[in-house]
């Protein structure tokens, strides 16, 4: 089969597009014919070696994310008939030939990648995608989807109602998390650019402020008087002082980015709230977490939500070049699918 592989760690140049021994299912997994798969920021921190995660030997065939079919099925999966109908995100609930699948959590902790023709994907890390839902448009969605999802709900404690504030709503993961927030009953507060204002506002956003005001913080502040009950901001800054001035009580912040510079942490206003602040990385998510993660995706998919803004389509054998696009910040939240 054909495979975006690496033989050791480092740049994108030493990615190779070639043929390598086709994967074989064994117990608890299952064979896919990949239609599509797509490039995240973290596939290039893996490859570059700057995520440290156990690996299999090389050759190793990068990346997460694919939609597929389902070709094999490996010992101990439990087969299912055609007309059998698919319940929850399918994972543990049987598969059979020909049904149309995803997976976001493969290229990482000792799997092989889904860059290639066919990968082999474990049962449990597996879902069925929606009938009436583009596959080749439903993968550029599906992690930062499930990554909002965890941010909210699962670190970010969020409940029916309250106010979410949103930072960096015009990419990909902040859309996600408006559209979660919303669907949640929250009253979303977000900042972006005003570019993206209109975008924002169309998944839901009660308030959207341009992320550059001089005086951002008033605003906000003045939007919430109440303060936020969960903050999340996608853009990586991390500006502890203003999260915590903003917080609600008991208020959580997520930080799902690494800091640009080292954020100082107002201990004593957070401790007077109840606050907290929360780390969170999906790669470390556990599999019934990313299982309730895509039963949401897959809800919010089969209500037509979740659409991404901006998609480039190329052939595999473009991956090395999309990773190079992604480390010099060319792609802006256009999202690349790569068909084999």
């Amino acid at each position: 089969m054909r495979a975006a592989y690496i033989e050791q760690l480092g740049p994108p140049d030493l990615v190779r597009f070639g043929e390598l021994p086709p994967p074989e299912p064994g117990p608890g997994e299952v064979l896919v014919d990949v239609v599509a798969t797509t490039v995240n920021p973290v596939d290039a921190f893996v490859r570059s070696g700057l995520f440290r995660t156990p690996l299999p030997p090389f050759p190793f065939v990068l990346g997460r994310d694919l939609v597929g079919t389902v070709a094999a099925i490996g010992p101990g999966v439990a087969a299912t008939g055609p007309g059998v109908a698919a319940t929850g995100p399918g994972a543990g609930s049987g598969f059979s030939a020909g049904e149309t699948v995803w997976c976001d959590s493969l290229g990482h902790d000792g799997r092989q990648g889904a860059a290639a023709e066919q990968a082999v994907v474990p049962a449990d890390r597996l879902y069925r995608l929606p009938p009436g839902v583009r596959p080749e448009e439903a993968v550029a969605v599906f992690h930062p989807a499930a990554t909002a999802h965890l941010a909210l709900f699962t670190h970010g404690g969020l409940n029916t109602g309250g106010t979410v504030l949103v930072g960096g709503a015009g990419g990909n993961v902040g859309s996600a998390l408006v559209e979660f927030a919303v669907r949640a009953g929250a009253r979303v507060l977000a900042t972006a650019a005003p570019r993206d204002h209109a975008h924002v506002r169309s998944l839901g956003a009660a308030e959207v402020v341009d992320y550059r005001a001089h005086d951002l913080a008033e605003r906000l502040a003045a939007l919430a008087p109440e303060g936020v009950d969960v903050h999340v901001d996608t853009s990586g800054h991390n500006d502890l002082r203003a999260a915590v001035a903003l917080l609600a009580h008991r208020g959580r912040i997520v930080v799902m980015s690494g800091a640009r510079d080292e954020p100082t942490l107002p201990v004593g206003p957070l401790y007077m709230k109840d606050g907290s602040v929360r780390g969170f990385a999906i790669s470390h998510a556990t599999v019934a977490e990313l299982a309730q993660a895509a039963a949401a995706v897959n809800e919010l998919l089969a209500a037509g939500g979740l659409r991404p803004r901006a998609v480039e389509y190329h052939p595999l054998s473009a991956l090395a070049d999309t990773h190079r696009r992604i480390e010099a910040g060319e792609l802006h939240g256009t999202r690349v699918v790569l068909r084999p």
